[in-house]
């Protein structure tokens, strides 16, 4: 094991140098404590004010039909590779439903201005098999919902997207409920799975300039001594980026790891004695094996903090949102359910508005104009990159949550980058409203991915727990 065990503390070397950690200092933890880099946020009081304040309200906001109903194409082709196949395992499965199965404002031919109506509704079929299993994408919708549908609101593009959003008209579009289709483990992996962080980490990233050992999301790996190293010397190659490429890097870090903590939170789990369904639940080993410094060439401790990071990225949208989301009517059709809805995003934001140590993206893209936004616009393509290399994900479910997940961060990005036109010192009137638009969909992801990223910084809390107990036995 290593690095060698010497009572309460730990000693290595560094370029020469001998340093020695307590033992607290050297698991997946050692890194969440103090600022995150490049904000003057503590993570302690992120942890405190996020399990206690954002979580609970973002889980019961969350359940609310104007957020859980999702509109996406899964059958995109992907941009940058020929078809390698797709998942075969069941739990990738998605039971998809015939054409007359669905309600007219589903077809192609009802898409005319993008709306349900009640008759539509009540035209609905209902003998959709549900697909309950591992990783199947349940797109049925219970009698109950079917009724809180009239019409979904159609938001004009602004020009700065961050993503290639999907076209509301296309035949592929399909509406997902996302409470019938949890983030979870599916059992997608090996190369297939590992080729898509890849081409991000390798090719459409912003990356340090000096090849760094052990640089991306390679398998868990560990040479003795060689973890610290690699660890260390990527945090030298950041810090030798610019502000806007380290912010990027980071983002995409954060995301990564948030999905890793989801997949381990979301582990399955064997029934005891061999038999019968397993269950889904917090799996310590695996988190470890993605985050402890052993087993990560000594980067998990700061993936875990890029996690936070990315938090406060997406947390600041949200509040320079809040004057133009305040005004949005969350419209579902079901009057008391969406007057509950406002008002529960109003109470979010507010909390949200509250905390102190916003991220400060007015320091980016500064000095010279001319070079500002050609950094910019350089910025904005390669995330559009990484948002297309979602439609190369083989398992339709881990595409899905990608999808939202990217597309809610390319919103947090475009809200960021917007200028003068929204902001929290600043009042939408008419004109600010038709100049800056999202759509629905946008409005969905924004709030599921940030939804995303406040579960994992509960879920580490909950693995910090775990192991610590692990430990004491």
């Amino acid at each position: 094991m290593w690095p060698p065990k010497l009572g309460i503390l730990t000693a290595y070397v560094v370029l020469g140098v001998t340093v020695t950690l307590s033992a607290d200092e050297k698991d997946c933890f050692c890194k969440l404590k103090g600022e995150v880099d490049d904000c003057s946020c503590k993570i302690e009081s992120l942890d405190s004010f996020n399990n206690l304040k954002i979580f609970p309200r973002l889980h019961s906001l969350l359940n609310k039909d104007y957020f859980r109903f999702f509109k996406v194409n899964l059958k995109r082709p992907c941009p940058f590779w020929g078809d390698d196949g797709r998942c075969a395992l069941r739990d990738c499965h998605v039971d998809k439903c015939s054409e007359d199965q669905l309600p007219p404002g589903y077809k192609e031919s009802k898409q005319e201005e993008n709306k349900y109506t009640k008759e539509a509704q009540e035209q609905l079929h209902t003998d959709c098999k549900e697909q309950k299993e591992l990783g199947g994408i349940d797109k049925t919708i219970s009698s109950e919902d079917r009724e809180s549908f009239k019409s979904w609101s159609k938001y004009d593009d602004a020009q700065d997207n961050f993503c290639e959003l999907d076209d509301d008209n296309s035949a592929d579009m399909e509406y997902v409920d996302l409470t019938l289709n949890p983030e979870r483990y599916t059992g997608y992996k090996g190369e297939s799975a590992w080729r898509i962080w890849r081409t991000i980490y390798q090719e459409n990233c912003f990356k340090p300039d000096t090849p760094v050992p052990g640089y991306g999301p390679a398998e868990a790996r560990g040479a003795e001594g060689k973890a610290l190293q690699s660890g260390l010397d990527l945090m030298r190659s950041l810090k030798g980026m610019c502000l806007e490429k380290r912010v990027f890097f980071r983002m995409i870090s954060g995301l990564h790891t948030s999905i890793n903590v989801h997949l381990s939170a979301k582990n399955y789990l064997p029934a005891a004695n061999g038999y019968g369904k397993g269950t889904w639940g917090p799996n310590v080993e695996e988190f470890q094996k993605r985050f402890d410094p052993e087993t990560t060439n000594g980067e998990g401790p700061q993936r875990l903090k890029n996690l936070y990071f990315t938090y406060l990225v997406e947390l600041r949208a949200l509040a320079k949102a809040a004057p133009y989301l305040e005004q949005e009517d969350f419209f579902t059709g079901d009057e008391k359910e969406d007057n509950e809805t406002r008002n529960a995003v109003k109470d979010l934001l507010k909390i949200i508005k509250s905390f102190p140590d916003q991220f400060d993206e007015s320091r980016l893209f500064q000095g010279n104009n001319k070079e500002a936004q050609q950094l910019k616009e350089e910025f904005r393509q390669v995330f559009h990159k990484v948002y297309r290399i979602m439609n190369c994900v083989g398992c339709q479910k881990c595409r899905l949550w990608g999808k939202v997940q990217t597309q809610g961060m390319g919103t947090a990005l475009k809200i960021l980058f917007s200028g003068d036109t929204m902001g929290p010192d600043s009042t939408v009137d008419a004109q600010q409203k038709k100049n800056f638009q999202l759509r629905r969909s946008e409005i969905v992801s924004l709030f599921n991915a940030f939804g995303r990223l406040s579960t994992s910084i509960k879920e580490v809390d909950v693995f910090r727990q775990l192991i610590k107990e692990k430990d004491s036995t």
